[in-house]
């Protein structure tokens, strides 16, 4: 195979690593009913007017399946923690006992696991649809190379080879989606 059709599936293969990182991040994010501080991923704190992630503002600890629990680095972060939970959206109303928050992972309903489902799907094919916009990119690279004295069959085994790791790594998103939703559906 010509280097130059070797380098395009070295950088299009990295980048659907990428997107693999990505979708496994957002797929964490989707809470399956038990505390985990990925939940808490992506919350900004208004910190002395700075957004900062939650997690440099406090300690964010697990006690038990259905408990988290935020251990602020100073006390009068306690409210904004607590106000940035609340526009977060993320379904749990935090409890502030005047040192710490603690958030109550409410069990899931069978309505509110169909949802879930229906989210990592969503997730699942927004990572597939990522990587064939990879795929489209990459074979656009190759077929260039015609201009570079690459012969029509090696753009051809090129984009062969492209499609190869395509299909394998939206199995890996499928893996992923899959994992997730059994993990949600288990009571």
């Amino acid at each position: 195979m010509n280097d130059l059709i070797r380098k395009q599936l070295t950088d299009a293969q990295a980048t659907m690593d990428k997107a693999i990182v990505h979708c496994e991040s957002e797929l964490t994010k989707i809470r399956a009913g038990k505390a985990s501080a990925g939940m808490l991923d992506g919350i900004m704190v208004d910190y002395y007017g700075n957004p900062t992630p939650l997690a440099q503002v406090g300690a964010i600890n697990t006690p038990d399946a259905r408990t988290l629990i935020i251990q602020p680095w100073e006390k009068n972060m306690l409210v904004p923690i607590e106000r940035a939970i609340m526009e977060a959206n993320i379904g749990i109303n935090p409890q502030n006992d005047g040192s710490i928050i603690r958030l109550v992972v409410p069990p899931l309903t069978e309505e509110r696991r169909k949802e879930l489902v229906k989210k990592v799907k969503e997730e699942a094919e927004k990572g597939k649809i990522a990587i064939r916009n990879i795929r489209k990119d990459a074979n656009e690279k190759i077929k260039k190379l015609k201009a570079e004295s690459v012969s029509d069959d090696e753009i051809k085994v090129g984009e062969a080879e492209v499609q190869k790791v395509t299909d394998a790594y939206i199995l890996k998103v499928d893996k992923h989606a899959e994992l997730k939703e059994k993990d949600i559906m288990t009571v």
